[in-house]
């Protein structure tokens, strides 16, 4: 398994793209591996569903979301059924099985568009987030919400809340107006949060020139616990990445390398052994980072046009995929000369 792996700075070095898939016409929106890191699935804002074979290297099928489009898809159940948050027609999340592409459930009740989907490790439970201001706590086997959190904003361009759940399953992280977390145990939510912190604010005190110029202008867009569930990532829509100590909120690294001139919702993923944090940039770079230290190791081009939107570790082998409009399968090769280095 990757996550039994410590990965060093030399493996990351000889990470280089091993496949390239051009199946799509339009961005990728989302991706995500199976549990068994054999099957790779991605959706397209050119309303496909893509289905990789990670062991094998090659595209297994396409299916079409014609009527609803795709978005933030998630294998959920093994590789049989995945949840998918809607892009026409209305904001219902939809749970689809492979076989047949056949719709078996949907949930609805967000008002907005879904912009986070994040399913539980140890339940048949998931969660959404909407630019309705609501979280909602989801069992798969229920078309209608079990919880339901109101999320108190102004009105604004920083009112967009994300969430996530930690690794274990007990706890999930709400991101609010850009700004604030709460953590919830999900045991309890409705008694509200354990703890809420202002990460940025505390970045503010020891970082203060620079987090006030960044305030105003980026939102977050993407939150990850790391795998050992001690950190938590916030990427945003602009040139800033925050790592953040998971309970306390403490900053650990702001990284602030990359080019996004448009906007885009940049995202970021963990080595499975928490170790490294891998990031894309507007300009199709892949900037690697150590999160202890918070020292670049190495940035590689990247044969994607645009943005890197899409980037995430297999959990099971040593493997990472980046998408824009392409799909890039990563490989070490031991034999391969790093490229871009950074120099010591």
């Amino acid at each position: 398994m990757a996550s039994e792996i410590k990965f060093t700075q030399d493996t990351m070095k000889q990470f280089n793209v091993a496949k390239s898939f051009n199946v799509n016409k339009d961005r990728i929106n989302a991706m995500n591996f199976s549990l068994d890191g054999e099957t790779l699935i991605s959706s397209s804002d050119d309303d496909s569903i893509v289905i990789y074979d990670c062991k094998e290297g090659e595209t297994k099928r396409t299916l079409f979301s014609k009527k609803y489009g795709v978005d933030l898809i998630h294998f959920i159940h093994g590789t049989e059924q995945v949840l998918h948050g809607s892009t026409k027609v209305d904001d219902s999340v939809r749970l689809l099985q492979l076989e047949g592409n056949k719709y078996i459930r949907y949930y609805s009740g967000h008002t907005k568009r879904v912009v986070s989907l994040s399913i539980c490790p140890t339940e048949d439970t998931f969660l959404t987030s909407s630019i309705d201001n609501t979280l909602r706590l989801w069992d798969v086997r229920i078309p209608t919400a079990q919880g339901l959190l109101n999320v108190q904003t102004i009105a604004g361009p920083h009112t967009r809340p994300i969430a996530n759940f930690d690794p274990e399953g007990v706890v999930f992280a709400a991101g609010i107006q850009s700004s604030l977390i709460k953590l919830y145990d999900i045991r309890h939510f409705d008694k509200g949060p354990f703890t809420t912190f202002r990460p940025l604010e505390m970045m503010e005190n020891t970082d203060k020139q620079t987090t006030n110029s960044t305030l105003p202008t980026e939102q977050w867009t993407h939150l990850k616990f790391s795998p050992d569930g001690k950190m938590i990532s916030i990427a945003t829509n602009g040139t800033s990445l925050h790592l953040i100590e998971a309970f306390q909120g403490l900053p650990i690294h702001k990284f602030t390398d990359f080019v996004n001139d448009r906007h885009e919702p940049l995202q970021c993923c963990f080595s499975p052994d928490s170790s490294y944090i891998l990031c894309g940039s507007g300009d199709n770079r892949i900037l690697i980072y150590k999160a202890e230290s918070g020292e670049k190791v190495i940035e590689k081009q990247t044969e994607h046009s645009g943005a890197i939107q899409c980037i995430q570790f297999n959990p099971a082998f040593l493997m990472f995929a980046t998408a824009h409009t392409n799909m890039l399968f990563w490989l070490p090769m031991i034999d391969a000369q790093p490229t871009d280095d950074v120099p010591s």
